[in-house]
């Protein structure tokens, strides 16, 4: 607003006169302001004016329109912490993630008053995204990845990566197949990360990368596959519903689960136990990640500075059956 009066020649009060319709001030003024407004292309941000001003109990979610266990997990850990700090939550759900549809998702949350916003940006594209915020707007990043101001929280998906194929190797294993996830997602990249670096820190062959979606139907395609070779013991999947899909073409193929082929995920779904065999895979703590989020909006309306960049919430290896040792 501030640049709008200096373009304009006028108060900072005029403008916001101007904004708000108000009868007081003459028409030449009025078109004056208006120009500027148009030329700097200002967008009047009630949420950073008067909503964050803590005359509202509802924080603001933006999240992109999906059925993912990841992020919708993450919105019940937010809902959660949120319920139990007092406070309501409204959410705008996005096709995509980009520089236009959060400004328009700020838009939107600003007439509903909401206190501050948390962004579940699980995409590469949110790194563009975040960037369109209005300056002022108390927000909280989940995700990792993403540089910035913005106060951010995110599972250390790198950490999982490892633990699960460190679990194969202690097994036995040679090396470790790793069907990932789509390369415009960040946990897909850092689980990828994770994967590699586990392999040559060990010495050991780091396989080609075969890169699928998430779902049980790209793990079952690359699996029909993967049945056919003899140099493969052990895979890691990116996520559980990918292993789900690849358990079902080792088992159409007469490939049994763990004694010639150990599988490890990755999410822990509350499904995996009751796969047949039960899944090996990498717990996140979606309650602790929604937790953190909100206490750090929290902060961020109390006037608190924190670091931008906190430590990443630690996940777990959860084991069960679909893992054993190396087939002779």
């Amino acid at each position: 607003m501030s640049d709008v009066a200096r373009l304009a020649g006028v108060s900072h009060q005029t403008v916001s006169r101007v904004l708000n319709n108000h009868p007081s001030v003459r028409q030449e003024t009025r078109e004056r302001v208006l120009r500027a407004v148009h030329q700097l292309n200002y967008r009047p941000n009630a949420l950073a004016r008067g909503l964050a001003a803590r005359r509202s109990k509802v924080i603001g979610v933006i999240s992109f329109d999906t059925i993912l266990y990841g992020p919708a997990a993450t919105l019940l850990g937010i809902e959660r912490a949120a319920r139990a700090a007092g406070y309501g939550i409204n959410i705008v759900t996005l096709e995509r993630l980009d520089r236009s549809g959060v400004a328009a998702a700020i838009d939107a949350l600003s007439e509903q008053s909401v206190a501050g916003v948390v962004l579940i940006a699980p995409m590469v594209s949110a790194a563009v995204a975040v960037h369109g915020l209005p300056t002022g707007v108390p927000a909280v990043l989940v995700e990792p990845g993403v540089d910035g101001e913005l106060p951010s929280v995110s599972v250390d998906q790198v950490a999982g990566a490892r633990l699960a194929v460190e679990h194969l190797l202690a097994l036995g294993h040679e090396t470790v197949v790793h069907i990932a996830g789509p390369r415009d997602w960040l946990e897909a990249r850092d689980r990828l990360e994770g994967w590699r670096l586990a392999l040559e820190t060990a010495g050991r062959r780091v396989p080609p990368v075969i890169t699928g979606d998430w779902s049980p139907r790209a793990g079952y395609e690359i699996g029909q596959s993967l049945a056919e070779r003899r140099d493969v013991s052990a895979v890691f999947c990116a996520n559980d519903h990918q292993a789900l899909g690849l358990l079902r073409a080792l088992h159409q193929r007469r490939v049994r689960v763990p004694e010639d082929v150990s599988v490890v995920g990755f999410d822990d779904i509350p499904e995996a136990e009751y796969f047949t065999p039960p899944l090996t895979t990498v717990r996140q703590d979606f309650d602790e990640v929604g937790r953190r989020c909100v206490a750090a909006l929290l902060d961020l309306l109390n006037g608190s500075v924190g670091d931008a960049r906190p430590s990443p919430v630690e996940p777990t290896l959860v084991v069960r059956a679909s893992s054993g040792g190396r087939p002779s």
